[in-house]
């Protein structure tokens, strides 16, 4: 169907409203780059799953420090109840691992920490002993994974 003249005399040039495509897209690169600056904050956790094996430089140490290799927390939950095992001591209340994480500490922060969660523990009481550790001193944390078949 034809369009009559009389309606195209009627009409002015086509004009086309740039401000609104500009606002969309000034949001749209806003969102963007807001969002893209909290992607980092993922990559600060300076844990890093490390190969057990290797060999590594033996270093000098106290009679007392010298079968100390590492430093495991193994943390289960039984019911309401979590339990430590720091190097096979069983350990009930919370406040005695952070002192004994610390007295570890005080002598030496360059052993490795590996965290040894059940599955049936909480992440949160996982970050729990990894904070601890990390406040007294210790950098090198690590995390256990279950085995793979």
């Amino acid at each position: 169907m034809k369009v009559p003249s009389a309606y195209q005399r009627n009409r002015g040039p086509l004009e086309i409203a740039m401000t609104p495509m500009i606002d969309v897209v000034f949001l749209l690169l806003v969102f963007f780059v807001w969002t893209a600056s909290f992607q980092t904050v993922e990559l600060l956790l300076p844990s890093q799953v490390e190969d057990v094996g290797g060999s590594a430089a033996v270093e000098s140490l106290p009679p007392e420090l010298q079968d100390l290799e590492r430093i495991v927390v193994r943390i289960i939950r039984t019911g309401d109840q979590t339990t430590w095992i720091m190097n096979q001591q069983t350990i009930v209340a919370w406040p005695e691992i952070k002192r004994r994480l610390a007295a570890v500490a005080a002598i030496r922060t360059n052993l490795p920490v590996t965290i040894d969660p059940d599955l049936e523990v909480t992440v949160g009481e996982t970050i729990r002993v990894y904070d601890a550790a990390r406040s007294v001193g210790f950098d090198k944390i690590q995390f256990t994974a279950p085995e793979t078949e």
